[in-house]
């Protein structure tokens, strides 16, 4: 079973290596996802990513609610990628103003901060995510491979990588969304 957030931040504080390693793992593509989505290319959505967890090991001895780091996280990806699309439309606002004319390949910001309703759906696909992997190995491959792949695989290759039928795939489906389902509910998921 995995630990719990409390669990892994409470052993980070006491300098263990691999809680900080999983609890980098668990929130990575949650804190990597708000800057992409806020229009910053790779480098920049990787510098908000290293400022997210660096002021993580800053403040891990201070943060009151361990069990709510994913908000803790969400709410510090937000405020850096609003900081970087800041700096980077004062870095450009500079370039046009010194007379750089704009068809050298710049990208623009989006002048916008990330709104609210996109940055609840990132946390709810990231609790999602959390949740199908608890769910045992058969339920996490068979989840993954029908609804988080760009293509989905034919029944006939699902049934041979999980080791099952082709007619079994659709009642093994069901078992396993009722019990992400229950695991959502358990995790305080509305």
């Amino acid at each position: 079973m995995e630990p719990s957030d409390e669990a892994l931040l409470q052993s980070c504080r006491l300098g263990d290596a691999d809680a900080w390693e999983q609890l980098v793992q668990r929130y990575q593509r949650l804190v990597y996802t708000i800057p992409r989505r806020a229009g910053l290319g790779e480098d920049l959505a990787a510098e908000v990513f290293q400022r997210v967890f660096a002021l993580l090991v800053q403040k891990i001895g201070t943060i009151e609610q361990p069990e709510r780091i994913s908000a803790w996280l969400t709410t510090v990806a937000k405020r850096e990628t609003w900081r970087v699309i800041q700096q980077e439309q004062r870095a450009l606002t500079s370039h046009i103003a010194l007379g750089d004319d704009e068809e050298n390949g710049e990208i623009i910001i989006a002048d916008t901060a990330l709104p609210d309703d996109q940055v609840t759906q990132i946390e709810e696909q990231h609790q999602i995510r959390l949740a199908i992997q608890t769910l045992g190995e058969r339920c996490t491959k068979l989840l993954t491979m029908l609804y988080y792949q760009d293509e989905t695989p034919a029944y006939t290759e699902i049934a041979a990588t999980l080791g099952i039928s082709t007619g079994s795939i659709g009642p093994t489906r069901a078992r396993c969304l009722e019990k992400l389902r229950r695991k959502l509910e358990e995790m305080g998921f509305e």
